[in-house]
C-alpha cells in the first residue's frame, strides 16, 4: 500500500497517529525509524537530514538515534531490567553502563528489586516502564511509541498516562504515538494526524479536527456521532449564515425546520451535504427555557450509565430517523430513562458542514 503525505512535531510536541487498522501508521513509523526505506520522501529531525530520496541521503537505524516502544515490549526474556536498559549503552564502559541504566529504571519508577527481575518476574505495565528506559538509554532525539500502551490494564495504562506527561515536559524531543484509541489520544496529543488506506486525511488539534472535519471520513474516524445528510438551501439574510436543510440518507427532505449555520461561502446553491455536531454542541433544556431557533421536543431512546457519565440517544420528534447522542455528567443524567421526554438545544454556531464529493 503507498503511503502519502507529510507531518510535522516540534520538540516537545506529541502527535498522535490515528486510524484504522491498514491506514499505514506502523509503516510511517518504521520508516521514521529507518526500518523501512521510502521510494519518495524527506527527513529533517532536529534540523538533520535523515532521509532525502532526490539527493540520495540516507542514515541508517543506528545513525538516527530514535527511542522505539513497541505495544509487545521486546525485550530480551532471560536478562534483567538492568541489563535490558543496558543494550543500548554498549559503548560505555561496564560501570558507566549500569549507573545509567540504573539512572532510567528509576526515572521511570521501577524499585531496586524490580530493576533485577527478569520481563517474567514483572507485570505488564513494569514492562513497559522497562521498555520506556531503554528507549530513554538511547538519549533520543525523536521517541516513536507504537501502540504502547494496548497490552496493560488500565490502572498500569493511567500510570504510564502520568509517565509519559512527565518526560514530556522533560524531553524537549518530538514524540510521536500510535494509537487505536480515541480517547487517549484527545487526552495526550496536542495535534492528531488522521491517517487512511496510506493517505493523511487531515492534521491539526484535537479540538479543531473533532469540530471542523474535513469530510465525513475524518468525522467517522475521530469517533464523531453526530454526523447527519442535508442539502444547501444559500445564503440567510444575515451575513456570514446560511440555510440547511436537514435531509434523510439519500437525500429525501425532512419535515424539519431549516436551519441557520454559518456560511464560508463555498458552497452552491443545492449542493448535497453532511454535517456534524460536535457533542458540546448539544444541551438539555430545563423547564421553563425560552424557546430558541435550534430546539426540538425528544425522547430518550437509549441510557447507557457507565459509572460516572452516562451515554444517551435521543429520537426527535420533528425529524423521523435522526438520532442525537451525547455523553452526560452530573445530577442531569439521573432522571434519564428509555421513553422520557427532553426538549434538547442544538448550538447551531457549532454546526459543520461539508460537502458531498461525487464519486
Amino acid at each position: 500500500m503507498p503511503l502519502s503525505g507529510s507531518l510535522h512535531c516540534g520538540p516537545g510536541e506529541l502527535l498522535a497517529l490515528v486510524g484504522p487498522s491498514g491506514a499505514g501508521k506502523t509503516s510511517l513509523v518504521r520508516i521514521l525509524a529507518g526500518l523501512m526505506r521510502p521510494e519518495r520522501g524527506r527527513i529533517v529531525v532536529g534540523g538533520e537530514v535523515w532521509c532525502d530520496t532526490a539527493r540520495g541521503v540516507y542514515l541508517s537505524p543506528q545513525r538516527r538515534h530514535v527511542g522505539l516502544v513497541f505495544q509487545s515490549y521486546a525485550l530480551m526474556p532471560h536478562l534483567n531490567a538492568i541489563a535490558n536498559v543496558s543494550l543500548p549503552l554498549l559503548h560505555l564502559p561496564p560501570e558507566a553502563r549500569l549507573a545509567q541504566a540504573r539512572h532510567w529504571l528509576d526515572h521511570v519508577g521501577l524499585s531496586p528489586d524490580q530493576q533485577m527481575r527478569r520481563p517474567a518476574g514483572l507485570s505488564g505495565g513494569q514492562q513497559q516502564r522497562v521498555a520506556i528506559a531503554r528507549a530513554l538509554a538511547r538519549e533520543p532525539r525523536l521517541m516513536l511509541l507504537d501502540e504502547p500502551f494496548s497490552a496493560v490494564d488500565q490502572m498500569s495504562r493511567q500510570g504510564l498516562y502520568r509517565l509519559l506527561a512527565d518526560l514530556r515536559r522533560e524531553l524537549f524531543i518530538p514524540i510521536v504515538l500510535v494509537t487505536h484509541d480515541l480517547n487517549e489520544a484527545r487526552m495526550l496529543a496536542d495535534r492528531l494526524v488522521v491517517m487512511d488506506a496510506g493517505q493523511v486525511l487531515q492534521q491539526g488539534s484535537p479540538a479543531s479536527i473533532h469540530h471542523a472535519p474535513r469530510n465525513a471520513r475524518v468525522a467517522d474516524l475521530v469517533g464523531i456521532h453526530n454526523r447527519f445528510m442535508g442539502q444547501w438551501m444559500g445564503p440567510a439574510d444575515a451575513p456570514g449564515q446560511g440555510l440547511l436543510r436537514w435531509t434523510g440518507e439519500g437525500g429525501a427532505a425532512l419535515q424539519a425546520p431549516v436551519l441557520q449555520v454559518r456560511d464560508k461561502g463555498r458552497l452552491p446553491v443545492g449542493q448535497a451535504v453532511n454535517w456534524v455536531l460536535p457533542s458540546d454542541a448539544i444541551a438539555l433544556l430545563g423547564p421553563g427555557a425560552a424557546e430558541r431557533p435550534g430546539d426540538f421536543s425528544a425522547e430518550v431512546m437509549e441510557a447507557r450509565h457507565l459509572g460516572e457519565i452516562t451515554l444517551v440517544t435521543l429520537t426527535l420528534a420533528a425529524i423521523p430517523g435522526a438520532r442525537l447522542r451525547l455523553t452526560l455528567s452530573g445530577v442531569q443524567r439521573q432522571s434519564l430513562a428509555v421513553g422520557t421526554p427532553v426538549n434538547v438545544r442544538l448550538d447551531l454556531d457549532l454546526v459543520h458542514v461539508m460537502p458531498v464529493r461525487s464519486p
